[in-house]
């Protein structure tokens, strides 16, 4: 019994140990067609970043990101993705302010919000880095200026194979 025990603890802490994996869940693109979030990382690392038109910090969040993506790419094959949880009435509205905005990266909208579900995402804006597999390997809640420069960190560690 207490071999049992020892064996249930040290198969817990390997899976609490192991990273979350991004789930297989469909959006929608700017045209409307469905997609997988999995494919949009097209085996590079993958920053996701949750915001909403009513959320002031997520659309700075997005602005930064995007002053700072032309450097980033240079730097590292990175995909970014902005993930609308926008519902089915806002949708048009959030695409219209992403296409007037500019932004040079993904953005996809999650009208039903299973995505957000699916990554136990509660506030906007939310943030995650995901390596080249899939596995989700940092998060992030919350924006102050500066905050962005802490998610590319993660995708440089992840490209000099650090997981920190």
């Amino acid at each position: 019994m207490k071999r049992f025990f020892s064996l249930l603890c040290l198969a817990l802490a390997v899976s609490f140990a192991s990273a979350q994996q991004l789930p297989d869940v469909k959006v929608e693109n700017a045209q409307g067609k469905l997609i997988s979030v999995r494919d949009l990382s097209q085996g590079k690392p993958m920053i996701i970043a949750y915001w909403s038109i009513a959320c002031k910090p997520c659309i700075q969040e997005l602005n930064a990101i995007n002053d700072a993506l032309a450097d980033w790419r240079s730097e590292a094959d990175v995909v970014v993705v902005a993930v609308s949880v926008d519902d089915a009435r806002l949708k048009a509205t959030a695409k219209n302010l992403a296409s007037s905005r500019g932004w040079e990266f993904v953005c996809v909208y999650d009208p039903n919000q299973e995505l957000k579900r699916a990554m136990n995402v509660s506030l906007t804006p939310q943030s995650f880095v995901v390596d080249a597999a899939g596995n989700v390997i940092y998060s992030h809640s919350g924006y102050t200026p500066g905050s962005e420069q802490e998610l590319f960190d993660k995708v440089v560690a992840l490209k000099k194979g650090k997981k920190k």
